[in-house]
């Protein structure tokens, strides 16, 4: 009984942070890729697009993969354990994935701005 409540809880809490976080990340990072890709809205916007499509396949799919790792837990104490370090586990995975895309972000940014001769794109303030 407390190995399918503690699947069943690891993928709701970690597809449902996993959501949370792309919308979140879409709906902000919009304005920061303009800035990237020199005002372009339509590139920013296809880029965006693109980087949740991503950020869904590579999330979920880690988060199903880690199902089979681990023991099962066998008592409520157990259950707690998997739950914390399963979902503590996809919660780095996506923090990582985060710090990963703004890189990439600026990266390419600044390649795509000298590409169409265009100065850097303004620096973006810190939030």
């Amino acid at each position: 009984m407390y190995v399918e409540v503690a699947y069943l809880l690891y993928l709701l809490i970690s597809i449902s942070i996993t959501i949370w976080v792309a919308r979140t990340l879409s709906k902000n990072g919009v304005v920061f890729l303009q800035r990237c890709f020199g005002h372009n809205d339509e590139l920013a916007h296809s880029t965006n697009h693109l980087l949740v499509v991503g950020f869904y396949l590579v999330n979920i799919g880690f988060i199903t993969l880690t199902l089979s790792i681990g023991n099962e837990p066998q008592n409520m104490a157990e259950a707690i354990r998997f739950l914390s370090s399963k979902v503590g586990l996809a919660v780095i995975v996506l923090g990582g994935m985060h710090f990963f895309n703004m890189s990439a972000i600026a990266h390419f940014g600044r390649k795509v701005n000298r590409w169409l001769g265009q100065d850097e794109a303004e620096p973006v303030a810190a939030a």
